[in-house]
């Protein structure tokens, strides 16, 4: 998989099925940052723990696929197994290698451990096109110091 850090903006999964998008062959990744230990190829190919960001604070994921893609269902996991806290996340896409964007969905989750220690999203989309997928998760809408997670991604 090809990846590159890239500088964050100031603004800015359930199981995985025979259908899931080959992420490894079809996409790039960037991401803003990423702890050694849990790198976001992790999350993206089934492997190892997930994802986790090195530094607290607004992370984004970004795929750039190399050519458009279709996408019919995304699936995204979270976990937070310590910290009391509300989670935002904005799933959004661009057909225009990133000149514009449109979003799929906006959510806030609260995460309190140990009864409620994660989320798993499902959403069934018809978008054509997709030259670029992008996550973008605020950890604590509180601004508190904890690191974005994510426990897996998974496109068809």
């Amino acid at each position: 998989m090809r990846k590159r850090l890239i500088t964050p903006s100031p603004q800015d999964t359930g199981a995985r099925n025979q259908d899931s998008l080959d992420l490894d062959r079809v996409a790039s990744v960037e991401v803003t940052s990423e702890e050694k230990e849990y790198p976001v190829e992790s999350a993206l190919l089934s492997r190892g723990k997930g994802w986790r960001a090195a530094s607290p604070g607004t992370q984004t994921i970004r795929l750039l696929f190399d050519q458009p893609q279709r996408l019919r269902r995304i699936s995204l996991a979270f976990e937070e197994n310590e910290i009391k806290r509300t989670q935002e996340f904005v799933l959004r896409w661009s057909s225009d290698d990133g000149r514009s964007f449109r979003e799929i969905v906006r959510q806030q989750w609260n995460f309190s451990p140990p009864d409620t220690a994660s989320e798993v999203e499902v959403y069934q989309v018809e978008i054509p096109n997709v030259t670029i997928l992008e996550l973008v998760v605020v950890p604590d809408i509180s601004r508190g110091a904890t690191r974005a997670s994510l426990r897996s991604l998974c496109l068809s």
